[in-house]
């Protein structure tokens, strides 16, 4: 079997973000890409964003919140940050044929409000990290 090209999302602590981009590619595009997700800290896995990425068809309750691996970093074919911090200070990449880009998105971490209000602003940023995903792989990229 032919290796499928890595995709490795980037943000500031693996939380949200990443985790929602890494479970969308696994779903939508799991047959053609592998996805993986790791932040510059490890925050622990938001349960809001597993909440929000189960009403929308896709289980990230098993993900787990990583700090990036250099090894992974280096034979990633794509790594796409999903946060303005995580693109200022990711680590340096020494193979010269990874693919880095910059997808920026709000952190619905931060959001304020009534629990209502916060919800939405989780659901506002997975819809918008799921269109992302679908250019990617409507794109074939």
């Amino acid at each position: 079997m032919e290796k499928q090209p890595l995709v490795y999302f980037l943000c500031t602590g693996n939380s949200c973000r990443s985790q929602m981009a890494e479970g969308f590619l696994k779903a939508l595009g799991g047959d053609r890409y592998e996805a993986r997700s790791a932040g510059l800290e490890a925050h622990g896995l938001n349960p809001r964003a597993v909440r929000v990425m189960k009403e929308a068809g896709v289980d990230i309750s098993s993900h787990t919140s990583d700090v990036i691996d250099p090894d992974i970093l280096n034979r990633a074919d794509y790594v796409i940050t999903l946060c303005g911090h995580a693109d200022e200070h990711c680590p340096v990449i020494a193979n010269p044929n990874v693919m880095k880009w910059h997808w920026g998105f709000d952190d619905p971490a931060k959001a304020t409000g009534t629990e209502e209000e916060i919800m939405e602003s989780f659901r506002r940023v997975r819809d918008a990290i799921q269109v992302r995903i679908q250019t990617f792989l409507a794109e074939g990229k």
